[in-house]
């Protein structure tokens, strides 16, 4: 079983802007911007930093039926987050997609 833990870079968001000074990842952009992912990269929902650290406090990783979660307690209810749960709350209708860049 795999300890989380919190880490400020967990709630970022991404802003998705060409510069001059970022020119060597326009095309990363523009994949971003098509993309199904672009949603849960750029909204920044509100949530309770309270919330936040109870999840990464009690946070673990565990195969349950052959499917891995992460398994946490926020606000005395019991939390199951499997890659099927993200893909439909984050928006992500790409089962099927791409799952990794090649260079």
């Amino acid at each position: 079983m795999v300890v989380l833990e919190s880490c400020p870079k967990h709630n970022m968001v991404a802003y998705l802007e060409k510069t001059k000074g970022n020119a060597e990842f326009h095309q990363i952009i523009d994949f971003l911007m098509r993309s199904s992912i672009h949603n849960a990269l750029t909204v920044s929902p509100v949530v309770s930093t309270t919330f936040v650290e109870q999840f990464w406090m009690s946070a673990k990783s565990k195969i349950i039926n052959n499917v891995r979660y992460i398994t946490a307690k926020v606000a005395g209810k019991p939390m199951f987050i499997s890659e099927a749960s993200i893909r439909s709350d984050l928006l992500f209708d790409d089962a099927d997609g791409i799952d990794s860049l090649l260079n």
